[in-house]
């Protein structure tokens, strides 16, 4: 018979916050729409209000010292991101140039998830289901047939059956941005709070979404509080809860060249040295109006205003964490590709969203929202943080190459070649060969394809007649 024992383990866990959720989901937002939700909170949260930039004794706005990549001593460690109560100062000044460059990204929301789901292991009849529950996820984030019509769309020889669609869908629902794949609201939000910790508040808003969100709309809290019988602590911290969830979470990605690119970060040499710079210029710093939470000390009543004071809180420091956040990312990988800041493209090392996660200590899921419809302004140009990631291909010395910087060599040999003879897949492939890398002829073509280049029998030059 087994014997039973007790055991005391240590170990480190990192739990769901409602600040983190909310830092988490304002993550993923461009700036524009950053800016826009934030200007929206200002005007219908009256215990925010927008604070004016520190000044020196000369009058002039303090300036956020710059981070060298390399040296992170400054940054703390993660959990004192997450678990500390200090301010942070920077999100004010207008000392960085605020330059709006028009967003030529065609990435939609099934772009978007597809490529969360290439990067999954997957075998490849969950793929095709993957794919198939993508292509029915609209703008908004919402699953818009049911699991019958989806079976439809499948080859009927395969025999798919509702189990395995239903289970894909889980894993679907498990992407970012939180919430994605829903059904209905309830579901949307019940989906986003499922990633919180389990706590007796984020368990009641789990129940208020699923049964009472019409009471919510309505603003029945007293009567809402009498029939959950809860506090109205408990109940205010469940309603924000609930209130920090997105309600349509694919609109954070869209697809659309009207927009403008403005950089979350700007990367520059100094002294030897790559730079890296928080854009203090992108959203405005905001904070408790201390007087109104003064107003509500020991005073039981007014549960709208102790709502939105425990909401614009979070709200603060949420944007703290997503400062922060930011900064991390972009050192992270400014540090990784130095060479890339060096000597251009063909200097790209492979890099893939674990190895940020790895060495931040976060989750991978966070580093995708940081790397989404985020930019750097570099000497290089307006690149997106996801621009950095790719997958590798070997090289003759075992290195690794990544196929950035594979893309960037067939584009130059093909640049360099003779129009009158111009370079075959074979050929370049051997030409990659002696340069150290090793691709087969089809990696080749699907790179140049995918660079729009097309065939050599195409490009030959024709002599004049």
């Amino acid at each position: 018979m087994a014997k039973l024992s007790l055991q005391l383990k240590l170990g480190q866990s990192m739990t769901m916050t409602p600040q983190l959720q909310q830092a988490i989901r304002l993550l993923q937002l461009p700036v524009l729409e950053l800016n826009n939700e934030l200007q929206e909170a200002l005007e219908n949260n009256v215990m925010l209000e927008q604070e004016e930039p520190a000044e020196s004794d000369d009058g002039a706005p303090t300036e956020e010292p710059t981070v060298i990549a390399g040296d992170a001593s400054d940054h703390g460690d993660w959990e004192d991101i997450y678990g500390s109560g200090r301010q942070n100062d920077s999100w004010s000044g207008e000392d960085q140039p605020q330059i709006d460059l028009p967003d030529t990204t065609e990435e939609s929301l099934q772009d978007h998830l597809l490529w969360q789901l290439e990067m999954a292991d997957l075998s490849p009849r969950e793929a095709v289901i993957g794919q198939a529950i993508v292509d029915i996820i609209n703008d908004d984030g919402y699953l818009i047939e049911p699991i019958e019509n989806i079976m439809g769309t499948l080859a009927d020889d395969a025999a798919f059956t509702k189990t395995e669609i239903t289970a894909m869908l889980e894993r679907v629902q498990k992407l970012e941005p939180a919430g994605i794949g829903a059904r209905d609201l309830a579901e949307c939000i019940s989906l986003q709070l499922r990633n919180l910790e389990a706590t007796a508040e984020r368990d009641l808003a789990l129940r208020i979404a699923s049964e009472d969100l019409d009471m919510i709309a309505d603003h029945q809290y007293s009567m809402l509080r009498r029939r959950l019988g809860v506090s109205d602590e408990e109940l205010d911290t469940a309603i924000a809860l609930i209130r920090s969830c997105h309600p349509r979470p694919g609109s954070a990605i869209q697809a659309s060249t009207a927009q403008y690119v403005i950089p979350d970060v700007y990367v520059r040499k100094q002294d030897g040295q790559w730079v890296v710079d928080i854009n203090r210029s992108i959203a405005p710093r905001l904070k408790v109006n201390q007087a109104y939470a003064d107003m509500l000390r020991g005073n039981g009543s007014h549960n709208m205003l102790r709502t939105q004071l425990q909401e614009a809180r979070w709200l603060v420091r949420s944007l703290e964490i997503r400062h922060d956040t930011l900064l991390r990312v972009a050192m992270s990988i400014v540090e990784r590709q130095v060479d890339f800041f060096e000597h251009g493209e063909e200097a790209m090392k492979p890099m893939i969203l674990k190895d940020i996660a790895e060495e931040l200590e976060m989750h991978e899921s966070t580093i995708s929202r940081v790397t989404t419809n985020k930019y750097m302004h570099t000497p290089r140009g307006v690149l997106e943080f996801r621009y950095f990631f790719s997958s590798e291909v070997s090289t003759e010395d075992g290195t690794g190459q990544s196929s950035t910087g594979v893309r960037a060599r067939i584009k130059r040999l093909i640049g360099e070649e003779n129009p009158a003879k111009p370079l075959s897949d074979s050929k370049i492939t051997k030409l990659l060969e002696e340069e150290g890398v090793k691709v087969a002829r089809r990696t080749v073509a699907k790179y140049r394809e995918a660079m729009k280049i097309p065939p050599s029998s195409e490009r030959r030059e024709r002599p004049a007649r």
